[in-house]
């Protein structure tokens, strides 16, 4: 008898520590159009020049939570679309914790400094908006997830893009992807606003508060 009562105990104790443990767990995010990295991921180090003239490198990621949006001034259609988009949501986006909005232009030949300062302007003076020689920004493009293509010839090129966003920590690693989503089959998929607040905000809770 005494036996018994032994195993029942610790049969007892097993299963009070494995509901503990899964009690403890951290929950998996419910994230409605983003992928979160299990890991942070590293940046590969880089340097580009900011719609001011000045020089933006890792340093300038450090601190704040950051978005990355690539594409080029002379976008017909998404670029000037995510903007826009941004622009509505940022006030959302900034309102729990310090956040900088980063386009990133992979069209260096047309997008001068000049030009980079009058169309961050337009949609917001508190967005950045950076660009590099082209070897200056394969590695960075690569590392946040990102391809681009010059598509083309003459002076009336397109550039081919990513149309997702990369969500950096305060520590300069990525972390997330926001990706574009299609809730209607044979409709172009996009990134909901609602969608896009949702989850940055979730992520950002999820490593303020861990």
């Amino acid at each position: 008898m005494k036996l018994a009562w032994i195993i029942a105990a610790g049969a007892l104790i097993c299963a009070g520590m494995l509901a503990a443990i899964q009690f403890s767990a951290p929950k998996a995010l419910q994230l409605q159009t983003s992928y979160e990295f299990p890991s942070p991921q590293a940046i590969a180090p880089f340097t580009l020049t900011d719609q001011h003239g000045n020089t933006f490198d890792n340093a300038d990621l450090l601190g704040q939570w950051n978005l990355f949006f690539i594409g080029y001034t002379s976008c017909p259609d998404v670029c000037p679309t995510t903007m826009g988009k941004l622009t509505a949501a940022y006030p959302s986006l900034s309102d729990e914790a310090a956040l900088q909005i980063i386009f990133l232009s992979v069209d260096p030949k047309r997008d001068s400094t000049d030009t980079l300062l009058n169309y961050a302007n337009f949609f917001n003076p508190e967005f950045i908006a950076v660009t590099g020689a082209h070897n200056q920004l394969y590695p960075v493009t690569r590392s946040l997830g990102f391809v681009y293509a010059m598509v083309g010839e003459g002076e009336n090129y397109q550039v081919d893009h990513s149309a997702s966003f990369a969500l950096v920590s305060p520590k300069g690693e990525k972390v997330a992807i926001i990706k574009p989503k299609s809730d209607t089959p044979g409709k172009l998929p996009q990134i909901k606003n609602s969608a896009l607040i949702h989850d940055v905000k979730a992520i950002m809770g999820k490593y303020e508060n861990g």
